[in-house]
């Protein structure tokens, strides 16, 4: 049995070969390390030199993977649209996405993973010619534990994360809003996501996070995962929120995306995100595709995807005749693979802008990734339908109820999740910028000294500013902040670029003392103890 580092390694060589890199000095090493079955140390060594190999020169394909280099290979686009939906409207639309992604992830959950032809073969065999309704369950075809998601059985959306990841990324919103980071994200999946419930690139990302090591790394040390489709099914949150604002989404989608994913697989959530702001706003799927292609660079191997899927659903009307194309260019991918399962995505949206069962079918029906694909399919068309215009027999079966390994979310109300997504929304819309620094006046205003692992900081509580003894750290804005006494507790974000570095303090005051900690302690170990030097009152 091959060990993990054998297993890296060779998943690894498969992800820099897709990337473009030269490896004819590297690989023959590694296949002869392969076959002597050298040291895990070896293969270490090797994993190494590979992860460090640049792209070729030669490539045609420009894929930067932090926010700015991102936006400035994008094309010129639409990245606001004006949205004038009233809350019942936009509530309608949210739900019809929660409830269109719930259908599309249940009709492909038995199948996940199986190709066409055994899809095929399988509704052949239990005599569906066209599959106009949930998967048939054979016992000895689909494991036990997926009847709940098949024809007849389903009474409620059972657990999955495709639907798992909606609900972190709501909790993260629900408690940052606009303050929202990738930092913010990880913190998220740590306090609220079992380990056991996550795969590929994002079992590597945990992994990562407790190990202390954060987004962009977290995303990209040992995970040869990172362009799989684990971040495209975060997705749909983030547009959810940002109705008319594709700009938004995607950024809110790259956000997430870069805590366990890099180049396309980072694109793939961004994509899906702005296609759903556009949703909200648009009627023409090909628009909203376009829309999508906008916030991801133009001269990625997903925008060239997408355009020649495009391209051959121009051609045929037939699934089977696109997908025999997209099979023939993009059939090498792995078949979790962002690349390969957003073809199908395009696909599945094309024929279905204006037949739901039709779109979400035909995704299915093709194979791959079954449950994602269908499930953005069927979030996409959910949320430019509404939940009132969803064919019934596709919703009505979950009874309102959904069923997650989310903590404390784990049997909701999908609409309650709708209602919720609305106020969020709601609430991003009208701050359309950073939050103004949080400042308290009362017992704990003023200005205090802190003596940090990181050297002196002065807090002042009343303008909501910490600061530095550093020269080169400039001044931070708070941007959390609360006194319940004794009890005192801030945050800031140290900026990283697209990665901001997120710091909590909690503590207790007692006079013009104050002592407390910092989170996360691996980094500012050590208790933190600070004096109050001013009671200044807050400026005008």
């Amino acid at each position: 049995m091959a060990s993990l580092e054998q297993k890296m390694i060779k998943a690894e060589l498969i992800q820099r070969r897709e990337e473009g890199c030269q490896l004819e000095n590297i690989e023959p090493r590694i296949n002869e390390a392969l076959e002597t079955k050298a040291s895990d140390e070896e293969f270490y060594e090797l994993y190494e030199e590979l992860i460090a190999l640049p792209v070729s020169e030669s490539s045609s394909y420009i894929e930067p993977s932090a926010l700015d280099e991102i936006r400035a290979q994008r094309p010129s686009g639409p990245r606001q649209l004006e949205c004038n939906l009233n809350d019942d409207q936009l509530y309608d639309r949210i739900y019809g996405g929660w409830l269109g992604r719930a259908a599309g992830c249940a009709l492909g959950k038995p199948v996940e993973g199986w190709p066409k032809k055994r899809i095929d073969d399988y509704l052949e065999e239990m005599g569906i010619e066209r599959l106009v309704d949930y998967i048939p369950f054979h016992e000895k075809k689909i494991p036990e534990v997926l009847k709940t998601s098949t024809r007849g059985n389903i009474t409620f959306m059972d657990r999955d994360d495709d639907m798992d990841f909606p609900i972190l990324g709501l909790l993260a919103l629900e408690r940052k809003g606009v303050d929202f980071t990738a930092r913010t994200m990880a913190h998220i999946w740590l306090e609220y996501m079992p380990f056991s419930t996550l795969y590929t690139a994002e079992n590597v990302a945990y992994r990562n996070f407790v190990m202390s090591l954060w987004p962009p790394e977290s995303a990209r040390f040992r995970n040869p995962f990172r362009e799989w489709i684990g971040a495209q099914i975060r997705a749909d949150i983030f547009g959810y929120v940002a109705p008319g604002n594709p700009d938004k989404a995607a950024e809110l989608a790259f956000y997430d995306g870069s805590i366990s994913h890099d180049k396309n697989g980072i694109y793939g959530e961004m994509f899906v995100a702005s296609m759903l702001a556009a949703a909200f706003v648009i009627n023409d799927i090909e628009e909203i595709i376009a829309i999508g292609l906008s916030e991801i660079p133009k001269n990625s191997r997903l925008a060239e995807a997408v355009n020649d899927t495009l391209a051959w659903c121009r051609e045929d009307k037939n699934w089977e005749v696109i997908w025999g194309k997209v099979y023939e260019k993009y059939g090498h991918y792995h078949g979790v693979h962002t690349i390969n399962n957003a073809a199908l995505v395009v696909m599945g949206l094309m024929l279905g802008a204006d037949d739901y069962e039709r779109g979400i079918t035909a995704t299915v029906r093709a194979g791959w990734d079954t449950d994602c694909t269908a499930a953005t399919v069927g979030s996409i068309l959910g949320v430019m339908r509404g939940a009132a215009d969803l064919p019934k027999k596709w919703i009505q079966v979950f009874n309102d109820r959904l069923v997650s390994a989310v903590r404390n979310e784990n049997n909701n109300k999908i609409s309650d999740l709708a209602r919720r997504t609305l106020v969020v929304a709601r609430e991003l819309q009208m701050k359309s910028e950073r939050k103004q620094a949080v400042s308290l006046v009362g017992e704990a205003s003023g200005i205090w000294e802190l003596d940090s692992p990181w050297g002196p900081q002065v807090l002042n509580l009343t303008e909501g500013m910490i600061s530095w003894a550093m020269e080169e750290v400039d001044d931070m804005k708070l941007t959390s902040c609360s006194f319940q006494n004794p009890e005192l507790k801030f945050g800031y974000g140290i900026p990283k670029g697209s990665w901001d570095f997120e710091v909590e303090f909690v503590g207790t005051i007692d006079g013009d003392d104050l002592e407390g900690v910092y989170y996360p302690d691996t980094i500012f170990n050590g208790t933190i103890k600070g004096k109050r030097i001013s009671k200044g009152e807050k400026k005008e």
